[in-house]
């Protein structure tokens, strides 16, 4: 459990269009997809304020009137939650500096600041209590990984400050990565410039670094995950259902499968491996669902399969069809006899009628 802080104040940037995530993301935001049961910012909001954060700005720009609707002035959560609309997108530095108009901190106080796309079990408190400890300008959480060579990678000297933010090379010096939360001191944010496209990554850290203000990394190894592709979004929902990351936002007991009020699973279908079946969500008798995010109102058939995929609301798989490693956009339907598998992803609406062809991402 982590130990709190204070009244902490966090930005949240939520802006990104989630192209990875297509068709899933053409009508809802990336964070706002159903994650174990709630909205994915449930957990990062839960786990902030479990760690001392009273008040949240949310850095929004693409479907930014969708946000609110979901999570409202914050006061059911025990938070004040605020929401800061880019007109144009301005990169991380420039949401985060965009946001900061809504913060009431003041000069030496720190800033969390949460990417909205990354699951991690790491002890926020303890990221802030060194950023204080040491008087850092700004203080990242880094995490290892098994191929850096996918990210750009994060070298630290022996009294932990970071030394270069390097782009992704095919032989990194460290497996330590940017793990997309920060600790910002409040006048540090101030001074991105405004109004203006800003990567905190290429030009903010570099820039501090270069003038030698103390730029700290607080490296773990505990879970992390990028949840910006439909394999990952599958595996973090899967992983939260399992228990093998805590959060207070799972709305019922970790186990097999979760299942929320309002959904049907009938006891004579097998749904396991850390499944969720969202409200309105039906798995009849006799089918097979595992590993997989059914959304509301999704409906999976007896007799059909369906394997490490994502369901859109309304989504139905047919008697007969079978689905693995794929997404179905809202209202997709699979008829019998189809074979999707490998990274299909299906539009919303598109109905794939009773066929023999398989498709794959290799046809």
């Amino acid at each position: 459990m982590e130990s709190s802080l204070p009244d902490l104040e966090a930005i949240l940037l939520v802006g990104g269009r989630g192209t990875r995530l297509h068709p899933l993301t053409l009508g809802t935001p990336k964070p706002l997809l159903p994650t174990a049961g709630v909205p994915f910012l449930a957990h990062q909001l839960a786990r902030a304020r479990a760690a001392g954060v009273r008040r949240i700005v949310f850095a929004t720009s693409y479907k930014a009137a969708m946000f609110e609707p979901v999570f409202g002035d914050g006061a059911e959560l025990g938070l004040s939650l605020e929401y800061m609309t880019e007109e144009t997108p301005l990169g991380t530095g420039g949401a985060i500096r965009n946001a900061a108009q809504a913060l009431g901190s003041g000069p030496s106080d720190p800033v969390l600041v949460l990417n909205g796309d990354v699951l991690s079990g790491h002890d926020i408190g303890e990221q802030v209590r060194l950023h204080l400890a040491r008087r850092a300008a700004v203080t990242l959480h880094l995490t290892e990984v098994e191929d850096p060579a996918r990210f750009g990678c994060v070298p630290t000297d022996d009294d932990g400050r970071v030394t270069a933010f390097l782009e992704k090379t095919p032989n990194p010096v460290t497996n330590r990565i940017n793990a997309g939360c920060y600790v910002f001191t409040r006048s540090v944010i101030d001074q991105i410039p405004r109004d203006e496209v800003v990567s905190v990554e290429r030009e903010t850290f570099p820039g501090l670094i270069e003038s030698g203000q103390p730029v700290l990394g607080y490296a773990t190894r505990t879970y992390w995950l990028d949840v910006g592709t439909p394999a990952a979004f599958v595996q973090g929902s899967r992983d939260l259902v399992l228990g093998r990351l805590e959060s207070p936002a799972l709305p019922g007991p970790t186990g097999e499968f979760l299942a929320l009020p309002g959904s049907s699973v009938s006891p004579e279908a097998k749904v396991r491996d850390g499944t969720s079946v969202c409200a309105g969500a039906t798995v009849d008798a006799g089918a097979t669902v595992s590993g997989s995010v059914l959304c509301e109102g999704a409906v999976v058939e007896g007799g059909a399969v369906v394997t490490d995929s994502v369901l859109g609301r309304g989504a139905r798989v047919r008697t007969g069809a079978v689905v693995s490693d794929a997404v179905l956009g809202d209202g997709a339907v699979v008829g019998p006899g189809n074979e999707l598998r490998a990274g299909v992803r299906v539009w919303p609406g598109v109905e794939l009628p009773e066929r023999s062809i398989r498709y794959s991402s290799d046809a």
